[in-house]
């Protein structure tokens, strides 16, 4: 429901103003795959080797965000909507900021991703598919989920009982499976130099 009381307050500092002192480009960094696909540990280390160079990053990861942002959500299809709208939201502000922004989350839906990526300027949206098999992410099952939801005690669990749908055309699709952890980091980090988002 909109409310005609409420105006957008335009800032005097702009987008790229903040970019420029930070000498990169801001982007957020869409990391999306299945459970135990990979993504928080391939966003966690791309996040270590931007660090190094001295970029300004943030990372968003699906748990932390549902303890704090998005708890009380549910695992429902609409909840799932809900949490990755919030998670768009918050994501153009960090871009605004001037920050790469580097999420995990499986975000099934592909009308919900492309919904973020509509949300921010065109450029901005890197959608990162981590490609992991599902047998592969469940041998895994680092938390249990796998075996929970196999035996019915999770309901609506993506890749089990719930859809998954793909990217069409993902920026970067990378088949984690068959790649190191260094060389996924690195395959992100060459797009990202070939692209100038990091203005070196």
């Amino acid at each position: 429901m909109s409310n005609n009381n409420i105006v957008w307050h335009k800032h005097n500092v702009t987008k790229k103003e903040r970019s420029k002192i930070k000498d990169q480009k801001p982007c957020l960094l869409w990391f999306t795959g299945l459970s135990g696909s990979g993504k928080s540990t391939i966003a966690n280390a791309l996040e270590v080797k931007l660090n190094e160079l001295n970029k300004h990053t943030y990372l968003l990861d699906g748990d932390n965000i549902r303890l704090g942002l998005n708890k009380g959500l549910s695992f429902s299809d609409i909840d799932r909507i809900e949490n990755i709208r919030r998670i768009g939201e918050v994501s153009k502000l960090f871009v605004d900021a001037g920050i790469i922004v580097l999420t995990a989350f499986i975000s099934p839906f592909r009308d919900d991703r492309n919904q973020i990526r509509d949300l921010i300027n065109k450029g901005e949206f890197i959608e990162i598919f981590i490609d992991t098999p599902i047998e592969i992410c469940e041998s895994r099952d680092p938390k249990g989920l796998y075996k929970k939801a196999r035996m019915g005690e999770i309901p609506n669990f993506t890749g089990i009982s719930s859809p998954y749908e793909v990217p069409k055309k993902p920026e970067i699709h990378i088949k984690s499976g068959d790649t190191s952890i260094e060389g996924c980091v690195n395959e992100i980090l060459n797009y990202l130099k070939l692209n100038n988002y990091l203005n070196e």
